[in-house]
C-alpha cells in the first residue's frame, strides 16, 4: 500500500508517516523497485497502533520507547505494559477532569438565567 493510501486509511499525513520513519517509530517500511514506500498489512497495523496511542494522549518520546521497546523483542513486555498502564492512568485522570468540567458545565446551564444576573454584577 503506498503511503498516500495510508495516510487515508488512517488519516495521518503522509508527513507525519515520514517523519514517524525518520525517528524510528515505524521501521522497515519495504520499497518497491522504484523506491517508494510499500506498506505491508503488518506495517499498516503498526500504523494503526501508533495511530490509537496518539489518540490517547501518549507523547512522541513516550511512544518513541515503547516501540523502541518493542523493537527490541519480547524481553521487553513488563516495560513496555508499565508505559501502558502510565498513559492508562494519565487517560483515566483526564477523564476525571473531564467529568468536572462537564458537571460545572451542566449546572452553569441549567441555572443560567439566575448565574447571569450574577455573573453581570461581579463584572460590572
Amino acid at each position: 500500500m503506498k503511503i498516500a493510501e495510508v495516510s487515508k486509511r488512517y488519516g495521518i499525513s503522509a508527513d507525519t508517516l515520514r517523519y514517524y520513519e525518520r525517528i524510528g517509530i515505524l521501521r522497515d517500511i519495504p520499497r518497491n523497485p522504484s523506491g517508494l514506500r510499500d506498506y505491508s498489512e503488518k506495517n499498516c497495523n503498526t500504523v494503526d497502533f501508533v495511530k490509537c496511542m496518539r489518540d490517547a494522549g501518549m507523547s512522541i518520546e513516550s511512544l518513541k520507547l515503547y516501540m523502541d521497546l518493542f523493537y527490541e523483542g519480547d524481553h521487553t513486555k513488563s516495560e513496555r505494559k508499565s508505559l501502558l498502564e502510565a498513559q492508562r492512568e494519565t487517560i483515566r485522570a483526564r477523564i476525571t477532569e473531564l467529568e468536572e468540567a462537564f458537571t460545572r458545565l451542566n449546572y452553569k446551564i441549567e441555572h443560567y438565567d439566575e448565574m447571569a444576573v450574577q455573573e453581570r454584577e461581579l463584572m460590572a
